[in-house]
């Protein structure tokens, strides 16, 4: 039956309903008398029921008719407040991203800004964890991860370019008797270990052939916590430079050894097949890739 009811007619009841008078309802909604009596018989008819006792000129709200009316009532007070709400946040979309901790602290949330001022209809969430988000459902749109992984067949994976992994100190360390000069001079500091990095010091320390005590010095389990500890000058840490550019770029971290480094895959963006050409996902999509052609890696 719900397909037969018109909703103007509905909105028509509820004013009557509220006014008291088929009359009062026409002045309100800027109708003739005879449409909102129209209206209201159509609408008897289709429910089946008697709405409103009609009394010489005066009407009344059947029993069916006040409890019918409480329900539309509150159905419209909902459509109205939604309708306000949607107005309010001037958003057309919900993009939901999900990320690992250290590419949003470091690279993606310093950005964001510039992607929320090109695409103003779309409102953006954030959220981070180590694990990788479950993309079967409608709760999260993208996942950036990190490291390597066999996708799903449902998935899609737009990998990032290959990151540059480099030493990165403080450069109060590049001062005095143990600055670092050469790939020897590291035995002198603190190593900062980032655990669950794919690239690590004992990789390092066999391309540089360079001797290392691999047991010394803090461990994180995650980079930004590794390149806090350097920038406070607490020992040497081994990174992406995709993820310290405003680090260097403000000169709170060096790299000793230049620009160079292991080159690697690190991250990946993925989302749901299904779901490519969903406009919001599409120029997230679009706007990541410009955004990291422009960083250097």
């Amino acid at each position: 039956m719900t397909h037969l009811l018109h909703l103007r007619a509905i909105q028509i009841f509820e004013a009557a309903a509220r006014l008291g008078s088929f009359l009062r309802a026409a002045d309100e909604l800027m109708v003739t008398p005879s449409a909102v009596s129209h209206q209201i018989r159509s609408l008897e008819t289709t429910l089946g029921v008697q709405l409103f006792h009609r009394i010489n000129r005066a009407v009344m709200l059947t029993d069916v008719g006040r409890r019918y009316a409480d329900e539309v009532s509150e159905a419209l007070g909902r459509i109205e407040a939604a309708s306000q709400t949607v107005a309010r946040k001037g958003k057309s979309d919900i993009l939901t991203i999900h990320s690992v901790p250290s590419f949003a602290s470091q690279w993606l949330m310093p950005r964001l800004s510039r992607f929320g001022a090109l695409n103003p209809e779309i409102d953006l969430r954030l959220n981070a964890s180590g694990d990788a988000a479950d993309l079967g459902g409608d709760a999260v749109d993208i996942d950036i991860r990190y490291g390597t992984f066999v996708p799903a067949a449902y998935l899609g994976v737009d990998s990032f370019p290959l990151e540059t992994i480099v030493v990165l100190c403080s450069p109060k360390l590049m001062k005095g008797a143990s600055r670092i000069r050469t790939p020897g001079d590291i035995k002198k500091h603190v190593l900062i270990h980032s655990e669950v990095n794919l690239y690590r010091w004992k990789h390092w320390a066999e391309d540089a052939k360079v001797e290392l005590d691999l047991e010394r010095g803090p461990r994180f389990d995650r980079s930004f916590m590794a390149i806090s500890t350097a920038v406070d000058g607490l020992g040497v840490c081994l990174e992406s430079r995709l993820l310290v550019q405003r680090e260097l770029e403000s000169g709170r971290l060096v790299m000793p050894f230049g620009p160079n480094g292991a080159r690697m895959l690190c991250h990946s963006l993925v989302y749901r097949r299904s779901r490519t050409n969903v406009p919001k996902i599409a120029t997230f999509r679009k706007w990541m890739s410009q955004a990291l052609r422009e960083t250097e890696t």
